[in-house]
């Protein structure tokens, strides 16, 4: 895969989150929707990657491969850019605080509508949502 892929992997797997939450769906469209976020933030790491670059140490590539999204993050080297760009208490802050929340595991829950419907908001807000913020990036 390269970024390209993630990038649009990133918004497929939104559309299908509004779909899901449309059909009342809830479980399938929080767990998609974190999978949008993840798509998006390995579509930022990829961009940092160069061609003829040595791989880096076995232990970053295995962050490349993570779900936990705070470290995907970290990975894509966004945090520092994003204390800057989300001062506590602004959309954006309040937007990741809710996106974070979100665990690969989740596929295992049953989750409740307003949380599937928080957490497509969270990411597809066009002004302070995570998902306009992490394009800035990719």
């Amino acid at each position: 895969m390269n970024r390209q892929d993630f990038q649009a992997l990133a918004s497929v797997r939104l559309e299908e989150t509004k779909a899901l939450l449309d059909a009342g769906r809830s479980d399938g469209a929080y767990y998609l929707a974190g999978y949008a976020v993840e798509c998006a933030l390995k579509a930022c790491i990829a961009k940092r990657t160069r061609e003829h670059d040595f791989p880096p140490p076995p232990n970053a590539v295995r962050d490349y491969y993570s779900h936990d999204l705070a470290d995907l993050r970290k990975t894509a080297g966004l945090d520092a850019r994003l204390r800057v760009e989300a001062p506590q208490g602004s959309d954006l802050d309040r937007n990741w605080g809710i996106v974070l929340l979100w665990k690969s595991n989740s596929r295992y829950r049953m989750i409740a509508l307003q949380d599937a419907q928080d957490l497509y908001n969270a990411i597809s807000d066009p002004t302070g949502g995570v998902l306009a913020w992490l394009q800035q990036s990719w």
